[in-house]
């Protein structure tokens, strides 16, 4: 005597499958991005890929963008 015979989606089940597509929409952007710079000649730091005396040898601390908020090409 079941009541329907579909199966119903949970809501956590359907949260979880639209984050995962937008982390992979998000890849995408940035792999595209990189992409772009790369046939550009300009590396992902917007300067020139030609090597200077000027650049620091420490690396760049960046923080991650809050859960919420999607990153922009200007960000990438």
């Amino acid at each position: 005597m079941a009541s329907s015979s579909k199966k119903k989606t949970t809501m956590a089940k359907l949260m979880r499958e639209s984050k995962l597509r937008e982390r992979r929409l998000d890849k995408q952007a940035r792999k595209d991005a990189r992409k772009r710079l790369s046939a550009d000649g300009v590396d992902g730091l917007g300067e020139s890929s030609s090597v200077t005396g000027d650049e620091s040898s420490e690396p760049v601390e960046t923080q991650p963008a809050p859960a919420g908020v999607a990153p922009t090409l200007a960000d990438v």
